[in-house]
């Protein structure tokens, strides 16, 4: 339930034309076993993900972008994992926001420099409770550069996830999984708000491995895309997403 995630993929919100399409992955470089329990990863963090309003035929309406790149570095132990990432995360108003015939930009909502370069810190335990599996994780970032500067430096979040693949069984001899995940995220813009993520959905494949998911979504909250940073959201959504990994 972490937006802020690598993935491929898109969610249509029910309520407009509006989506979120999502591009990017992250790679483990290097993987390195400290003790037969414990396992040290690095990797690299590129991914965005883009506001469309609507489409022209084929062609879709692209509002913003927000975009992300950078590396991480965990540590593994049985059930227990630490996640470092440092990433920088600037956001973008493009053609779809702005309006040719009056050479102006839609709402008169121009562009702002909207930068932030942040180290994020996530702690995270996973463990099987009879036919479930169930994770659960909390962090907190802290913003090293911010644009604008009446965004708050810190940021914090926690959330858990539970699945199980004896709901639904195999599918074509592969695992599925139903699952729900919810995450709860506290940002100052500049006073702090709650954001609420809900999802539901089926993966066709191991929870934390490759598959494709289908979900419902409840988000409710400090708007996705940072040239939106200052303005709330609710919405109701429909998607899919694909892990590589």
């Amino acid at each position: 339930a972490n937006l802020n995630e690598p993935r491929i993929g898109l969610c249509k919100f029910t309520s407009s034309e509006e989506m979120r399409v999502d591009v990017g992955n992250s790679i483990d470089l290097f993987r390195y076993n400290l003790t037969s329990t414990t396992q040290l990863q690095a990797g690299i963090d590129f991914f965005a993900y883009a506001f469309v309003t609507g489409s022209q035929g084929l062609r879709l309406q692209i509002d913003a972008v927000d975009g992300f790149f950078g590396g991480n570095i965990s540590m593994v132990q049985n059930a227990f994992r630490a996640r470092l990432r440092i990433l920088h995360h600037s956001a973008h108003l493009v053609d779809g926001h702005y309006i040719n015939a009056s050479h102006s930009w839609i709402d008169n909502m121009e562009p702002i420099p909207y930068t932030q370069d942040f180290g994020e810190l996530t702690l995270s335990w996973t463990h099987p409770v009879e036919a479930f599996l169930l994770r659960y994780y909390g962090g907190l970032s802290y913003a090293a550069l911010v644009r604008p500067n009446e965004i708050e430096r810190f940021a914090f979040f926690a959330g858990t996830e539970i699945s199980s693949s004896e709901i639904l069984g195999n599918v074509w001899n592969h695992p599925t999984n139903a699952f729900l995940a919810y995450q709860l995220s506290l940002t100052g813009e500049p006073v702090y708000h709650a954001t609420h993520n809900l999802m539901v959905g089926i993966k066709f494949g191991t929870m934390y491995g490759k598959g494709i998911s289908i979900y419902a979504s409840y988000y409710n909250g400090t708007h996705m895309f940072g040239e939106y940073y200052n303005q709330r959201l609710e919405t109701i959504g429909i998607g899919f997403a694909i892990d590589f990994f």
